[in-house]
């Protein structure tokens, strides 16, 4: 072995030595990167479902309200005002435009301040004392 070879393997030593510090801090943050990346996806789809599950449920709510208030006008269609009547009818407009299938429309938050509006508009309208307060939390529900 000639001093060349010698000197260029200790010099590698010596660098390897050197960066080692630098090489674990590379490695740390590509493993904690991952793990990020991974734990921020599934973190993000519960929060999606969560989201998409209350957005539903409201959706629902005012469903079935437009519901019991066109079978109040099937069964007497006099009952409610000519202007009432017209309000339902158009939240239930609201509600078949509001784009299920397509989650990214821009539209959404829209519609959905619309139908919270209108349903308050209808309610103070109707005299009646309903709100829509989410799905109850299981300390508030009593057998």
């Amino acid at each position: 072995m000639d001093s060349n070879q010698s000197n260029d393997s200790i010099e590698d030593i010596f660098d390897s030595s050197l960066n080692l510090e630098e090489t674990h801090f590379k490695e740390g943050y590509d493993e904690g990167y991952n793990h990020g990346l991974n734990t921020g996806k599934e973190e993000a789809r519960q929060v999606g479902l969560k989201t998409g599950f209350e957005t539903g449920e409201e959706l629902g709510f005012y469903k079935g309200c437009v519901d019991v208030w066109n079978s109040v006008i099937r069964v007497d269609p006099n009952r409610l005002s000519a202007r009432v009547q017209k309000g339902i009818k158009q939240m239930e407009e609201l509600i078949e435009k509001y784009p299920a299938i397509d989650p990214e429309d821009e539209s959404v938050q829209e519609i959905m301040e619309a139908l919270r509006l209108k349903f308050r508009v209808l309610r103070a309208a109707l005299g009646m004392k309903l709100d829509y307060n989410g799905y109850p939390k299981p300390k508030d529900i009593e057998f």
